[in-house]
């Protein structure tokens, strides 16, 4: 028996979808197939087999180092591996020895930015079947089984920003090298200040069109392209999916722009707030909303006149209000994403809630018998790991509905009302998670002990540093 039928690791579905990708790699005549897991940051690694043998591992896994998931974002190790337990406690993750990652069928893609290439999304089991607890997207799996366990299913929608410059120059000599390296010098595509302004999409459209070919080719379900008010910044929407979808088209999609911009010339960046002279910070609003498995309604819609969530969906967003400081190292896992957390400007800064206000952290969108009622969570950056913002969702939602909580009255002046402010580090964002006992037993205290200690050490590299401020407020005058 193969690794995946001895330990019962593929459905029905994924029988037939391994099938069918064989009849693919065949036809096509594919030559390599990218084995990609998504890393404790929702950065894709993996490896790439010529497809003789990427077919012949289907079944079997492909062998990937422990230490990919214990590198922060500066892909420094940030745990001994090679001491007892690997620095995670556990046996077999010391040494730096190997997991397999096993392709999800379902997954498949062929690549359309270069030829002959076949994509496989992968999950990591140690050799005895076990998920590795440390692969995010084992764990959000996880949680979406706890409630459909339930009876609902997690419907989501995206909404993601971010910048493409002009790259000038990608600073490739051997003294740019470095960990990390220096980051490329760029040019604008567009002036700001214009809002979903024709003259300025126009300006961006050739990037745009190549981008948007591939994302349709690659058949996420893209919904509209639009350019944002900051220079070179525009902004991609997605029509809402459920369980793993999302979050998996999330991290395809940054991935794939990233490939596709750089192969024209040009520089894609999710990071929340580029350090250029007049550049805006770019947010990610997660629309989400609970269907019930039996009969398809929409938990959150209501059928009558009155308010415009159902109590479900009313308990549903005060877990999310309650646990929003907490979560907040989840939706906003960067040092740089906190600079966009000011008020009266677009984003919030504390955890409330209000219908159609664009001012406050979680916007009710939706009316009595309305299906696609919905919660819009504005608080997320584009960086963050989209399988651990969406696990925060929806375990911070339930537990509002156990304890049927209530979210309190729509803020109509979102950055004058009284409410919990939300954190202005990420340092701030890891106390809050530590000091809140939910999410420790939720996620278990082995992830998250393990999660907060790849943040702590970004925290102290970053801490370490001189930055250009301190150098001009002190070097002349002390």
């Amino acid at each position: 028996m193969s690794f995946v039928e001895r330990h019962g690791l593929w459905s029905k579905e994924q029988k037939e979808a391994a099938s069918r990708l064989r009849q693919i790699v065949e036809q096509q005549r594919l030559e390599v197939i990218r084995l990609s897991f998504p890393d404790q940051h929702g950065i894709l690694r993996g490896k790439t087999l010529v497809a003789s043998e990427a077919l012949s591992s289907l079944e079997s896994g492909c062998s990937i180092t422990t230490t990919m998931l214990a590198k922060d974002t500066s892909h420094r190790t940030v745990f001994p591996v090679f001491t007892s337990g690997g620095g995670f406690g556990m046996k077999e993750m010391e040494g730096a020895a190997d997991v397999l990652m096993v392709a999800d069928p379902t997954t498949f893609r062929v690549l359309p930015w270069t030829p002959g290439t076949g994509w496989l999304m992968c999950d990591l089991h140690f050799a005895d079947g076990r998920p590795v607890p440390f692969a995010t997207r084992n764990l959000y799996r996880g949680v979406l089984d706890r409630l459909a366990k339930r009876g609902y299913d997690f419907v989501a929608g995206l909404e993601v920003e971010f910048h493409i410059f002009k790259l000038e120059d990608a600073r490739m000599s051997p003294e740019h090298a470095g960990q990390p390296g220096t980051p490329p010098d760029v040019s604008l595509l567009s002036h700001g200040y214009q809002y979903l302004t024709e003259q300025r999409y126009d300006q961006m459209e050739p990037v745009l069109e190549i981008i948007r070919r591939d994302v349709l080719a690659l058949g996420l379900p893209l919904r509209s392209v639009e350019v944002e008010f900051g220079p070179s910044q525009c902004e991609f929407t997605f029509a809402p999916r459920s369980g793993l979808e999302p979050a998996d088209n999330m991290v395809l999609f940054r991935s794939a722009v990233k490939q596709i911009a750089r192969r024209h010339g040009y520089h894609a960046t999710f990071m929340c707030r580029p350090k250029l002279p007049n550049v805006f910070a770019s947010g990610w609003h997660l629309h989400q909303s609970i269907v019930s498995r039996a009969s398809g309604e929409n938990a959150f819609m209501t059928k009558d006149g009155g308010d415009v969530l159902s109590p479900f969906g009313r308990h549903y967003l005060a877990g999310l209000l309650r646990h929003a400081r907490a979560s907040t190292v989840f939706t906003t896992p960067t040092i740089n994403g906190y600079k966009r957390y000011r008020s009266y400007s677009l984003a919030p800064d504390r955890a409330i809630w209000g219908r159609d206000n664009r001012g406050v952290m979680i916007r009710v969108l939706g009316s009595p018998g309305d299906a696609a009622t919905r919660l819009e969570n504005r608080i997320g950056e584009p960086a963050a790991n989209p399988y651990l913002y969406m696990a925060s969702q929806i375990l911070s939602g339930l537990d509002g509905v156990d304890r049927a909580l209530d979210p309190g009255p729509s803020a109509d002046t979102p950055y004058e009302t009284k409410a919990e402010l939300l954190p202005k580090t990420l340092r701030e964002a890891v106390f809050a998670l530590k000091d809140d006992p939910f999410f420790r037993e939720a996620l278990g205290a082995e992830f998250v002990d393990y999660y907060v200690h790849i943040k702590n050490a970004e925290i102290e590299r970053f801490q370490a540093e001189v930055s250009d401020w301190e150098q001009r407020e002190y070097f002349e005058m002390f």
